[in-house]
Parts: C-alpha cells; structure tokens; sequence
C-alpha cells in the first residue's frame, strides 16, 4: 500500500480534494467524498477535472 502525502487539500461540500505526487513522479489529484456511507473517490490528472468531479458530485448513500 502507497502512502501518499497530501497538499492543497480543499473541501467542496462533503468532498476533499487534494493534490500529491504518484508513484511515477507526476503530480495526481484525488477526490473522497466523506458522507457516511458514500464510497465516491477518484483520481485526476488535471486539478481542473478533480474540482469539477467534486461539484457535480451528488452523493446517494445507502
């Protein structure tokens, strides 16, 4: 399991978007969703796309 170093995390609703460098060296973006019960998450090459993701992200948790 990669351990990540997170920076410039932002919050957009109940979703944290934050920036870190993967495991080829190149900068990578991250959104998690933190409602409980939603399982939403992705990962993004442009922070950009990662920001948009998480504002149009309607959680339905079960």
């Amino acid at each position: 399991m990669a351990r990540y170093r997170f920076r410039d995390v932002r919050r957009i609703g109940p979703v944290e978007v934050g920036s870190y460098i993967n495991r080829h060296g190149r900068e990578a973006h991250a959104t998690a969703c933190t409602a409980p019960g939603c399982d939403w998450s992705g990962d993004y090459h442009s922070r950009p796309a990662a920001e948009l993701a998480a504002s149009a992200h309607r959680c339905n948790p079960r």
